[in-house]
C-alpha cells in the first residue's frame, strides 16, 4: 500500500491544487467583476468630463460658423445689390441709346399733354363759343378714318349725330 500512498498523496495533491486554482479564479472572476463595475463607472465619468470639455469646444465651434455663415450671407448680398445695380445701369443706358423713354419722361409728357388739352379747350371755347368741341373730335387729318371704318351698322359715320361730349 505503500505504492497507493504516494499515488493518493498525488491524486490528493493534485485535487487540493485543482481546488486552489478554481478558488483562485472564482476570486480573481469576482475581482474582476468589483473592479469592471469601478473601472465601467471611472470610463462614465471620464466621458461625461470630456462631453462637457467638447461640448463647450463645439458650441463655441458653431458659433464661430455661424458668424461666419452671417458674414459671408452679408457680403454675397453686398455682390448681388452692385451687380443688381450695375445691371440696372447698362440696361437704362442700352435704353437711352435706344431712344426708349424711361417712366420719368412718360409722366412728364403725360402732365405736359394734359396741360395741352386744357389749353386747346381754352382756345376752341374762345374761338367757337358755346359750341363746345373736344380736342379729340377737332379736324386732325392724321386721325380721319378710312371710308371703311367710318361705316358703322350701315350708317355712315359723318351721318351721325354729334356726341355733344366736352
Amino acid at each position: 500500500m505503500s505504492e497507493q500512498d504516494p499515488l493518493k498523496q498525488l491524486s490528493g495533491r493534485i485535487k487540493d491544487s485543482a481546488q486552489q486554482i478554481w478558488l483562485a479564479g472564482l476570486g480573481a472572476f469576482n475581482k474582476a467583476e468589483e473592479d469592471a463595475g469601478k473601472v465601467f463607472d471611472k470610463l462614465v465619468q471620464e466621458g461625461e468630463e470630456l462631453e462637457r470639455k467638447t461640448r463647450g469646444v463645439v458650441e463655441k465651434q458653431i458659433r464661430v460658423v455661424e458668424g461666419r455663415v452671417e458674414e459671408v450671407k452679408d457680403r454675397a448680398n453686398t455682390t448681388w445689390d452692385r451687380l443688381e445695380s450695375v445691371f440696372d445701369q447698362r440696361v437704362s443706358k442700352t435704353l437711352v441709346r435706344l431712344g426708349i423713354p424711361t417712366q420719368k419722361e412718360i409722366d412728364q409728357l403725360r402732365v405736359e399733354v394734359a396741360k395741352l388739352r386744357a389749353a386747346v379747350i381754352a382756345l376752341s371755347l374762345a374761338e367757337h363759343g358755346d359750341g363746345l368741341r373736344d380736342p379729340e373730335d377737332a379736324g386732325d387729318d392724321n386721325d380721319k378714318r378710312s371710308s371703311k371704318s367710318k361705316v358703322k351698322n350701315g350708317a355712315r359715320a359723318d351721318q351721325r349725330k354729334p356726341s355733344g361730349r366736352s
